[in-house]
């Protein structure tokens, strides 16, 4: 049996407007992950990401480099529950509304 992971991520740098959430989204379904990722209005990504927990952290550190075009600075990780999937409707990965 695999571990499990939730984790919740907010990513700052130029990473709106650069297809981070499309890349954040493609990767995340490649891997088999749930969860959700979105604009933030102070210009940040957030994203939940759930599944395996390798799968988890490997995209973790795939988001402190991003797609083509975007400049990281920053990377804030921290535990997160089953719970915080709930903005998903189903089991897969959704790119959400700005908040």
């Amino acid at each position: 049996m695999t571990d499990m992971l939730v984790i919740h991520l907010r990513v700052a740098g130029l990473v709106q407007g650069v297809g981070f959430r499309h890349w954040t989204a493609r990767e995340a379904r490649a891997r088999g992950l749930s969860g959700y990722v979105r604009n933030r209005h102070d210009g940040s990504v957030e994203a939940v990401f759930s599944g395996d927990a390798d799968a988890v952290s490997a995209l973790a550190e795939a988001c402190g480099r991003g797609p083509y075009g975007s400049r990281v600075e920053r990377v804030d990780v921290r535990p997160a529950r089953e719970e915080d999937l709930g903005l998903v409707r189903d089991d897969g990965f959704a790119i959400l509304p700005t908040v």
